[in-house]
């Protein structure tokens, strides 16, 4: 069975490149274009790992790691921030809301990596 990533990002092009990376790496991936109602869609499809946008207009991927992680039914999900922000503060994010790790966009290698890690692949 493979394991279930949901990527969750504004940005059309970067959603769907990374759903292609991913697929390619052999995950069963759905993605999500906004943060409203994600959590609803993590209760229902029971992704392995959840991919967050740090910076989405309305609410960002950084507090939506607290609903998700505030809703007992997901509570136990991974969540990863994967964000152009800097590092540093990706780092101090995911440590902040309680996520499981982040990933730098653009780093492709790392992207499969981190994932591959995350989920014990």
């Amino acid at each position: 069975m493979k394991k279930r990533v949901l990527v969750v990002d504004d940005d059309p092009k970067h959603l769907l490149t990374t759903r292609d990376l991913l697929e390619l790496s052999g995950y069963e991936v759905a993605v999500h274009n906004t943060p409203f109602r994600t959590t609803e869609i993590v209760q229902t499809w029971k992704p392995d790992l959840v991919l967050l946008d740090v910076n989405m207009p309305g609410l960002a991927g950084d507090r939506l790691c607290g609903l998700v992680r505030a809703n007992g039914n997901s509570r136990n999900v991974l969540i990863m921030l994967h964000s152009s922000n800097d590092e540093e503060s990706l780092r101090e994010s995911a440590r902040h809301f309680a996520a499981d790790g982040y990933i730098c966009k653009g780093d492709i290698a790392g992207l499969r990596r981190k994932v591959a890690a995350a989920l014990g692949c």
